[in-house]
């Protein structure tokens, strides 16, 4: 393998359901009657993604402005603390690739600067050769240009990656663009992850495979 590449809500770091929790919290207050459930929907979505189910989900009462102002509102009175949520074992894991010469990346549907300020607040930042964001791409997740991109910017081939994920839509975008898939197994969010090439419990496993 030539390059690893990371998706990071629920896979560098256990930031789920912080914000399926917060999400439900504030809309809840907006009128949504569903249950937190419900919200699992959004795991693995961009930003633009996010705000068009919640756009539905409040049974459009609210413009996207309104419901993107809200979320924001929220989330900036509640931070999380990206250190404490930091994954078992992937700071050893990243030192393992890096000192085995393997290329990284994180392709992550988040915006960039909430993906640089977690990989800051952890310190990893500096383990990864390329980070890479949906708005940096004309589709998101499940399409397969955030990844193919990433292949394109570290000069690798397809065949020669591995993609880490979660979410079904984050393991359909890999399996998309031809790479091959580990998903890191969910047991909490109902995602299926049956189209992973391999499912692992934790990131622990990766140094049992044939890098």
């Amino acid at each position: 393998m030539k390059a690893v590449f990371f998706d990071m809500d629920g896979v560098l770091i256990d930031s789920e359901m912080f914000y399926m929790k917060g999400t439900f919290d504030w809309i809840s207050k907006k009128g949504f009657n569903g249950k937190l459930e419900d919200i699992y929907k959004l795991i693995g979505t961009d930003m633009k993604g996010t705000y068009n189910l919640l756009f539905e989900m409040l049974n459009k009462k609210y413009t996207i402005s309104e419901i993107e102002e809200e979320n924001r509102k929220y989330f900036s009175e509640n931070s999380i603390n990206y250190k404490k949520i930091l994954n078992p074992f992937v700071k050893e894991i990243l030192l393992f690739l890096k000192e085995n010469k393997i290329k990284t990346a994180v392709c992550s549907s988040s915006p960039k600067s909430t993906i640089e300020k977690a990989l800051k607040e952890c310190e990893i930042f500096e383990y990864f050769d390329l980070i890479i964001s949906a708005d940096e791409v004309k589709e998101s997740k499940p399409s397969p240009d955030i990844y193919l991109k990433a292949c394109e910017v570290l000069k690798v081939l397809p065949n020669d990656c591995y993609v880490i994920e979660d979410s079904t839509i984050g393991i359909q975008a890999g399996k998309n663009a031809n790479i091959k898939v580990i998903a890191l197994k969910d047991k909490r969010f109902n995602q299926d992850q049956t189209k992973a090439d391999c499912i692992i419990e934790s990131l622990k496993e990766m140094e049992c495979l044939k890098l």
